[in-house]
């Protein structure tokens, strides 16, 4: 609800349009300094009430938007208003003949059981450019957060571990979401809750020692310690298979050397147990090799027959699980290194993140959830008799609440937890320590039962904040790949679309040597490509990462919205018209269809965010930036700036000004930075 003092310099403003004691129904909903809209929808809302009897408490939240601007800009259907007794299409004629002339709309009409209100542009164009062309302009920001805060995790990458597609959707819409939520009033904690702790961390500890390069490490940490990860994995995954291979050999030996067994079933044993001791030799000598690749020192290294039964015990396996039980233990030495591995990590996330135009409150983790806090929630349940064992390890049965949930465990027998106490122990901990109105996850549709569970497993534990949880959850890329094929880093794509948008800008020789930083201007145009082709579709629908779609200046694509926000600044540079001319342009001389339409689409802005803000979807910023310039476009043809008398220049100038502020607005929440030439 806009304040007293709000609704005193608004209708101050329209007194200066000339338009006196001006009525409007202000309701908690509404933003009628700040959003164009809320203002026509208190005065529709005020006037139709006095002509239906209608409480205008009901008549606003029933004023819905329109598709397409030959129905009007805003809309009713009369059966909302719940009035008995009368035909829905008879009570919109009749409203309509009795509704009065007024300064904010040009028409309203029936259509069957709706009623269509059509905005004055005239009074569009004083009310909205100024607003949007004044200095320090906040247009399209709202107040429906102020006092309250958001927690958002989003991004989440594992540590030496590939920053996959899943990780890139929740960072370009966990940034977005947080973005959005500071534009409209919250205090948002930005948080990036990392896969740093677990077996993993001792398996890449050990392969370091081994096989890891400090000079590497130290130049780019992710891709060496991955490269590691990688080696070491292969080893392990080898190791498992000759000592299953092994272990099978052993089993089959000893069927043999049962009592009674018949003459036939014996010489089937040691037909299988011949072709298992062949099959345990390839698979030792595999483990060998794959071992050696690892650690050039390995104490087998000389080896020539070895004997499968080496890998029963999987000695990489077992010498990862001593060091994390070091690293459990809090032994120094093991946790330095673990730490160093983090540390290093995040400093090159932190560059990644930059490009992207991320940023977070704080770098969390697995690691970083205490033990105390995880154990309060276990005794929590267990009072609450949530609990129940089952041979020694302790459960939830959900199914008691919801089927589709399941069972979950919360402890295993020996006493280590899992994500989903750890995760509730990490909620505990943000709302002691942000005390938020709203935690949001961004993560991955996959996910949804787990993140279901979570919020079951708080809401049992009593928490009054269980209910403020959202989880956003987002469909799969597609061949989310370097254009070679290989596993991909986020660094290793944006490098990609860098260099291929390097290329196509060459094209133009003209245009290029305008440009004063090429390499700069084709980083941010890169990425706008791989951030829009996310983006533009319902986050809940799969996608194909494309490079030939994504890299296109033609469709809608991010190229594209760079292309249109640099054309507009080509046009600003080529006027030569002054701020203050623009803010003292003669509106009454745009009178083309397409300027109105174009006033109407930007008047929208502030709530295509509040409709944002609802869904949770960057795709209603990006089709609404995509609208404005396809609309932009269309004006090029029509309204002329050069060659114009400068009263017409001036006013057709301000229009394309504030189309090029919004636009820049949406991109810099949608994540991207406009460029001003390309």
């Amino acid at each position: 609800m806009s304040t007293p003092s709000e609704i005193e310099s608004v209708v101050s403003r329209l007194e200066g349009l000339g338009i006196h004691s001006p009525a409007l129904h202000n309701i908690p909903t509404l933003n009628i300094a700040g959003n164009p809209f809320d203002l026509f929808r208190a005065t529709v809302g005020k006037t139709l009430s006095g002509v239906s009897g209608v409480d205008a408490d009901i008549i606003v939240p029933a004023l819905e938007w329109t598709m397409t601007p030959d129905r009007g800009d805003l809309v009713i259907a009369i059966p909302r208003l719940r009035v008995k007794g009368r035909k829905p299409d008879e009570l919109a004629a009749e409203w309509v003949e009795k509704y009065p002339s007024t300064p904010f709309l040009s028409k309203v009409a029936a259509k069957g059981p709706f009623m269509q209100f059509f905005f004055n542009p005239q009074l569009l164009y004083k009310i909205v450019i100024p607003e949007i062309l004044k200095k320090d302009s906040t247009y399209g920001n709202a107040k429906i957060g102020a006092g309250k805060r958001v927690a958002v995790e989003f991004s989440s990458p594992n540590i030496a571990k590939p920053f996959h597609a899943g990780h890139l959707r929740s960072t370009i819409i966990g940034g977005f979401l947080s973005s959005l939520h500071e534009r409209l009033g919250y205090d948002v904690i930005r948080i990036n809750y990392l896969g740093d702790w677990g077996k993993q961390f001792g398996l890449l500890a050990i392969a370091f020692d081994k096989f890891g390069d400090e000079a590497e490490l130290e130049r780019d940490p992710i891709n060496h310690l991955f490269k590691v990860y990688v080696v070491v994995s292969s080893a392990q995954a080898a190791e498992k298979e000759a000592g299953a291979a092994a272990e099978a050999v052993i089993a089959l030996k000893a069927s043999l050397e049962k009592e009674g067994i018949s003459e036939e079933a014996k010489a089937d044993l040691e037909t299988k147990l011949a072709d298992a001791e062949i099959k345990a030799k390839a698979l030792a000598k595999a483990a060998l090799e794959a071992a050696l690749v690892l650690d050039k020192n390995h104490s087998l290294k000389d080896e020539k027959d070895i004997d499968p039964a080496y890998f029963i015990p999987r000695p990489i396996d077992s010498e990862a699980k001593a060091y994390f039980k070091r690293m459990e233990d809090g032994d120094e030495e093991a946790l330095a290194v673990w730490k160093r591995f983090r540390e290093l990590s995040i400093t090159k996330y932190t560059k990644t993140y930059e490009r992207l135009n991320i940023h977070y409150t704080e770098y969390s983790g697995e690691s970083q959830i205490s033990e105390a806090s995880m154990q309060r929630a276990i005794d929590i349940l267990q009072e609450k008799g949530v609990l129940y064992e089952d041979r020694g390890a302790k459960l939830i049965d959900f199914t008691k609440y919801n089927k589709k949930l399941g069972k979950a465990l919360i402890q295993k027998s020996d006493g280590t937890s899992l994500y989903l106490t750890r995760d509730l122990g990490a909620a505990i901990e943000r709302y002691e320590k942000y005390k938020f109105d709203k935690m949001i996850y961004v993560v991955a549709a996959q996910q949804d039962l787990h993140l279901a569970q979570l919020f079951k497993t708080m809401e049992l534990c009593g928490f009054p904040w269980a209910k403020d949880m959202v989880h956003i959850n987002f469909g799969m890329v597609a061949g989310m790949s370097t254009r070679r094929g290989t596993v991909v880093f986020l660094d290793t794509i944006l490098e990609e679309t860098k260099d291929a948008m390097h290329g196509v800008m060459k094209k133009n020789e003209a245009k290029y040597e305008q440009v004063d930083n090429p390499d700069e201007v084709a980083d941010l145009v890169g990425i706008s490509a791989v951030m829009i082709q996310d983006m533009q579709s319902k986050r809940i629908n799969n996608y194909k990462f494309d490079w030939s779609r994504m890299l296109s200046f033609e469709g809608d694509t991010g190229p594209y919205l760079q292309y249109a926000h640099s054309r507009l600044c080509s046009v600003e540079r080529r006027a030569e018209i002054s701020h203050e001319q623009l803010m003292a342009a003669d509106f009454s001389l745009l009178t083309e269809p397409i300027a109105e339409e174009l006033i109407r689409t930007l008047a929208q802005y502030p709530d295509v965010l509040i409709n944002a803000h609802r869904n949770y979807e960057p795709s209603t910023v990006v089709s609404y930036l995509f609208k404005l310039t396809h609309i932009v476009s269309s004006c090029y043809n029509i309204l002329w700036v050069a060659g114009q008398e400068p009263p017409l220049a001036t006013a057709r100038l301000a229009l394309y000004s504030s189309a090029r502020e919004v636009l820049k607005s949406g991109m810099i929440l949608l994540g991207l930075t406009p460029v001003e030439r390309m």
